[in-house]
């Protein structure tokens, strides 16, 4: 078991599911080789084990009162559907094709954290957008919805038991919004309304895996004020429905340089409200969505590990696939 523990504390790496979680990966160097010095007992190198694990996934870690981390992530999803062209007359459909239509996503996002207390950091995330839709031959590139996140653990570490932290986050409507352009002539890159979420995660070390679970609610304000041309109709105000996520997996340590993770993604999405100037209102339908994710973690200098993704949906909401890699940027007092 000593054997395993040191070898899965030096590179237990889990993506997927953080932008700022390599910021903070040289900190979690330093505990790993403290963690492969250590000669105690199998409880003191689980416990080390545990606070390698919270250093190197941001759902989970916390960095030191006053410690900083920036990180770089870059991810690509594609989605593809078919569209239904038709024309009524007299009853009588007509031109009738089925035509096939695909969009690209590319998103580069800088995510920053701060330790405010030892058990509570704050972060930021800033992404950077880019669509195209291949039908249409539209295209965008612009700010995405700007976060800001809080993390907090409520208890102390105990060797043997769960680790605990607490998550919220607020997003802000800094992306182009698709309530407020013409969807026929632009693509949007943001949520269009301020939300807030709120989460509770979990991980536990099984010699020779780290497992972790978590469960996410969030909220989307009410945005007022629109002037969106939809069906023959104004649109003036839309109301997003609440979301619910669960998420979970696994990570294991193939080697001293390189680890493997896999987790599931599922969420639930409640209906949105749509209002029109006419004193009209139109409601979407509740919709789910699930994903399957793998991300192996390369270590290429002893500060350094660049963590490779691939996903896949496994509902027609989620995205066909999607890729992505990250890494942590060390600049000075930028991180440490």
């Amino acid at each position: 078991m000593a054997v395993w523990l040191r070898l899965i504390a030096a590179s237990v790496f889990l993506a997927g599911v953080s932008l700022d979680v390599l910021a903070e990966e040289k900190s979690s160097t330093d505990r790993a080789r403290e963690a492969l010095a250590q000669q105690g007992d199998d409880e003191s190198e689980t416990a080390q084990l545990e606070e390698v694990f919270q250093a190197a996934e941001k759902r989970y870690s916390m960095l030191k009162s006053g410690g900083k981390s920036l990180s770089y992530s870059f991810s690509y999803s594609y989605t593809s559907d078919s569209r239904i062209d038709l024309e009524v007359v007299n009853n009588v459909i007509r031109n009738l094709d089925v035509n096939p239509t695909a969009t690209h996503s590319m998103t580069n996002s800088f995510s920053f954290a701060y330790g405010i207390l030892n058990n509570v950091t704050i972060s930021t995330n800033i992404p950077l957008s880019t669509r195209y839709d291949t039908t249409r031959e539209l295209s965008v590139t612009d700010f995405g919805d700007i976060s800001l996140g809080l993390r907090w653990q409520p208890f102390a570490y105990v060797p043997g038991r769960p680790t605990i932290t607490v998550n919220s986050s607020l997003s802000t409507k800094t992306g182009v919004s698709p309530y407020e352009i013409n969807p026929q002539r632009r693509l949007s890159t943001g949520s269009g309304t301020y939300s807030f979420s709120t989460g509770v995660n979990a991980s536990k070390v099984l010699d020779p895996v780290v497992v972790f679970g978590s469960v996410n609610a969030g909220y989307s304000f009410e945005q007022n004020g629109l002037n969106q041309v939809r069906g023959g109709r104004v649109l003036k105000a839309v109301h997003n429905g609440q979301s619910f996520s669960f998420s979970g997996g696994f990570s294991y340590s193939l080697s001293y340089d390189t680890s493997l993770s896999i987790s599931t993604n599922v969420s639930y999405n409640t209906a949105t409200n749509l209002y029109f100037t006419d004193g009209t209102n139109a409601e979407t339908q509740d919709s789910a969505s699930g994903s399957m994710n793998m991300s192996l973690g390369i270590r290429v200098d002893p500060t350094t590990i660049i963590n490779t993704s691939f996903g896949f949906g496994l509902t027609e909401d989620a995205s066909d696939f999607n890729l992505g890699f990250s890494l942590p940027i060390n600049i000075g007092a930028w991180t440490w």
